[in-house]
């Protein structure tokens, strides 16, 4: 069942086979529970809200329209409950992007975790760079790069995910990429 596409499973589900929910759940977990970090910055309330994100797509597959995308579907779900969360707890703390051990979840994503040797060093220090330039991009925009670069949506999956129009999320990238920019002051050409 795990070469199954989500398509395929969410029929599956309705029609009422319960392992093709188990499925799609195994299938995104990881990374709802990675985009729900990125919005919230602390452990347990990534897994608080990703059991929620979970719950609510379970209790609305029948609404699910199968002519979308599953997957823009239920990160519709995960942006959602995270901005949910935020407006409960009211005060968004950038600075919480690291987690218990101290590290910091763009660097994590975006350095190779497995540097050669001679090029340990100099990584580090790029990354530590890179890490504190995105810190001074807003939320909207590191979640633009995020997608696409960690999770390698589309724009278009950018868009439906976020709830933001495609012209709006391309924008936004190229916003986010030209303050890198000026914030590393690379010249890229």
């Amino acid at each position: 069942m795990e070469s199954y596409s989500d398509e395929q499973l969410t029929t599956k589900y309705l029609k009422g086979d319960k392992k093709a929910l188990e499925v799609l759940i195994k299938r995104y977990l990881k990374t709802i529970y990675s985009f729900v970090y990125r919005y919230v910055g602390n452990t347990s309330d990534a897994e608080d809200i990703t059991q929620e994100v979970f719950v609510r797509a379970w209790r609305n597959l029948k609404k699910f329209n199968q002519q979308k995308s599953f997957k823009t579907w239920i990160f519709s779900i995960a942006k959602n409950a995270s901005i949910d969360f935020l407006r409960r707890k009211k005060a968004i703390s950038f600075s919480e992007l690291e987690n218990e051990e101290g590290e910091n979840i763009f660097s994590e994503t975006l350095i190779d975790p497995s540097p050669l040797p001679d090029k340990f060093l100099e990584r580090k220090e790029t990354g530590e760079i890179l890490t504190k330039a995105l810190e001074e991009l807003s939320l909207k925009h590191r979640l633009v790069l995020s997608l696409r670069y960690n999770d390698h949506f589309t724009f278009r999956e950018i868009a439906e995910a976020l709830g933001e129009p495609l012209d709006t999320v391309k924008s936004r990238h190229q916003r986010a990429i030209l303050m890198l920019k000026k914030l590393l002051k690379v010249d890229f050409n």
